[in-house]
Parts: structure tokens; C-alpha cells; sequence
């Protein structure tokens, strides 16, 4: 299945599956800690579901990802 986002989005989502990937926490581990199923996690990681700006700084928070530095690079490269 193809995303149905931008670059920049899937850049994004990349950037928050390294942090949580860098910080050791599985899917499942962060599915429990939001209390949505692993699906979730997975589905947003694949671009198959779009996350709200509440829900991008929860997860960063969650895997100790400063969100600041990573919506910085988004922007970057958005020129």
C-alpha cells in the first residue's frame, strides 16, 4: 500500500520509527503506553494512518524523542 502523504509526512513518520526503534521500545510497548493496539503504531509507521499534532508529541514524549529538532528537520527540507 502507497502513502498518501508528503514527503516531508513520510519523513516524519520515519524520524519517529528511529526514535522509538533508538529509545529499544517495540510496537507494542508503545501501543500500551498510548492504550491503542500495536495496529495503531504500525499503521501510522506505514503511513496508513495519519497522526494528530497531540498524538506526534505524545509518542515523541514516550520514546524520549525531543520533537523539537525533528519538526525543525521537516522543515528544512520543505523548502
Amino acid at each position: 500500500m502507497t502513502s498518501i502523504y508528503s514527503a516531508e509526512y513520510r519523513e516524519a513518520l520515519d524520524l519517529l520509527k528511529a526514535a522509538r526503534k533508538s529509545a529499544r521500545v517495540t510496537q507494542q510497548e508503545l501501543a500500551d503506553a498510548i492504550g491503542r493496539p500495536q495496529s495503531f503504531v504500525s499503521k501510522y509507521e506505514r503511513g496508513e494512518r495519519r497522526l494528530d499534532v497531540v498524538e506526534f508529541f505524545r509518542i515523541c514524549r514516550l520514546v524520549r524523542a525531543d520533537p523539537f529538532p525533528l519538526l525543525k528537520r521537516i522543515d528544512a527540507n520543505m523548502d
